[in-house]
């Protein structure tokens, strides 16, 4: 394979010209990986101690990174991908938009079905633009269209997955970016590798990079569009998100050889080839971290006029990890579960932001963040006050965390999956549908099915091993009201019973 980077988005070489930007707008990277989760990195994210699965990878760019700016310990994303990426376009919780599981053909659900259960309708269309009127869906003013009308130029590189097949909203184009690079409604490549024309014919097939299949290229990513958009005199919004590291696990063979044989201290065995492949990709995702990172210091007068956001979309898949005689949450431990699931490990994520001259390097944050906050996020830090939009933000800026990342704000989150993800029920891992608060340091989990509720207390806990409800009946009650009251102000959709067709009550109503 030869060593060569190409984006989701931009397929070229960079240009080594070095231009001046004279913009006062600062130049935003969003950089969003897909199915990674919090310990899948070298960067410790659990307060400030390393984990064994950190040490099992080896992510220097991110370091770089975390050298450079802030690490957010209390991130948060929804569990599955496309509620985080509706989240993120609109500001909007889950609860609100109502695109709760993940989207792809029109008009088309992707629940599993049950015996017990019968889920509600939800927005299996995904989000649209503003202008349009299609059935479950909901129609929403992103805020790329919104940096679009105050000057920026709008890239997208990569994943999109907020709108279902054929669909305006499929298209990054509609949805406020100037530039689209291999977005589509499709929520995986069917393959990274261009020998495999990148999963043509399939369902995930990647479109956009015709011209390279059947090269020995594997896919991560470019900036020629940032030397574009520099050229023009434009500040840009770079919204680089991976389809990495999400499966297939297709092997990038730059850094496989870096695991292959390897003893890992957490399994107490060699990494097998599906850990291996694993590994590889997130260093495969990393590295295309580090380019965007050399291009800024090669470019001394465009970098100090760049914030770089991270981010990933959910947790990282803890099923597809498990091996016989470990426990499925090994893969974001010591967090429980993973991907689709209410505990920690489908939810908490890593995060980091750097902002010249705002962030100081090598810092922590423990304030709470969910993803809905980087819309208003987002524009605060574009300079942009005064906007209307389509639906009603949910979301709070975190700008004042990153100027005084000490000055703790209580920030209540919560989560909303009255859905079946298709990789599994088991309702004791927090899979299946559920709702959810994280108040203070109290994570309160209402399985519908069920109707049972669970308490844990995330940072004496924070696998989520000891139960407090019954411990603790006045907290339980408490946020049992405090979710309920805010699922009713959004009209939160709920399943219903089958054998009496009653829609399950409120946490509240038990």
């Amino acid at each position: 394979m030869r060593n060569i980077t190409i984006l989701l988005s931009t397929c070229s070489l960079i240009s080594s010209t070095l231009y001046a930007q004279t913009t006062d707008k600062p130049n935003i990277i969003m950089f969003l990986v897909d199915d990674m989760g919090w310990q899948d990195t070298s960067v410790p994210f659990f307060e400030d101690n390393r984990t064994l699965l950190n040490e099992r990878y080896h992510t220097p760019n991110m370091e770089r990174l975390a050298q450079m700016g802030v690490r957010f310990t209390e991130a948060y994303a929804c569990a599955i991908s496309s509620p985080t990426r509706c989240s993120l376009m609109s500001g909007m919780n889950a609860a609100r938009h109502k695109v709760t599981n993940w989207t792809l053909e029109l008009n088309q659900k992707t629940d599993e079905s049950s015996d017990v259960i019968k889920l509600p309708e939800w927005h299996y269309n995904g989000i649209q633009p503003a202008e349009s009127n299609i059935n479950n869906s909901t129609p929403i003013t992103s805020f790329p269209q919104l940096l679009k009308e105050n000057g920026y130029r709008t890239i997208h590189c990569g994943k999109a997955h907020f709108g279902a097949r054929t669909t305006p909203g499929e298209n990054p184009l509609n949805m406020g970016f100037d530039v689209n690079i291999a977005g589509g409604a499709n929520g995986a490549p069917g393959s990274y590798l261009g020998t495999r024309n990148f999963g043509e014919g399939s369902r995930f097939a990647v479109k956009g990079l015709e011209k390279y299949y059947g090269q020995d290229i594997f896919i991560t990513e470019a900036l020629k569009e940032i030397d574009q958009s520099v050229e023009m005199n434009k500040p840009f919004y770079l919204y680089m998100s991976h389809y990495a590291v999400h499966t297939p696990y297709d092997e990038d063979k730059r850094f496989s050889s870096n695991y292959r044989d390897k003893y890992d201290k957490q399994l107490k065995a060699i990494l097998d080839e599906k850990e291996v492949k694993y590994a590889a990709l997130v260093e495969g995702m990393d590295k295309s971290l580090g380019d965007i990172l050399d291009y800024l210091n090669s470019h001394p007068q465009i970098a100090q006029n760049t914030i770089i956001l991270f981010m990933s979309d959910n947790g990282g898949l803890a099923l597809n990890h498990a091996r016989q005689g470990i426990e499925n949450r090994d893969a974001n431990a010591p967090a429980r579960a993973g991907k689709g699931s209410a505990f920690m490990g489908g939810v908490r994520e890593p995060m980091m932001v750097y902002w010249p001259g705002i962030t100081k390097g090598n810092s922590i944050c423990h304030q709470k963040v969910i993803i809905e906050d980087f819309f208003p996020t987002i524009l605060e830090m574009a300079g942009i006050k005064n906007y209307t939009t389509k639906q009603t933000i949910d979301g709070v800026s975190f700008v004042d965390a990153l100027k005084n990342p000490d000055n703790l704000k209580e920030r209540t989150l919560i989560w909303h999956f009255p859905n079946l993800w298709g990789e599994t029920q088991n309702k004791e891992e927090g899979y299946g549908a559920y709702s959810a608060i994280l108040k203070e340091d109290y994570h309160l989990i209402y399985t519908w099915e069920t109707q049972k509720l669970r308490l844990y207390h995330i940072k004496n806990d924070i696998g989520e091993q000891q139960d407090l409800a019954s411990q603790h009946p006045e907290i339980v009650k408490q946020l049992s009201k405090e979710m309920s009251d805010y699922l009713r102000a959004r009209s939160a959709q709920r399943p219903s019973m089958k054998t009496t067709g009653k829609i399950i009550p409120y946490p509240d109503e038990l």
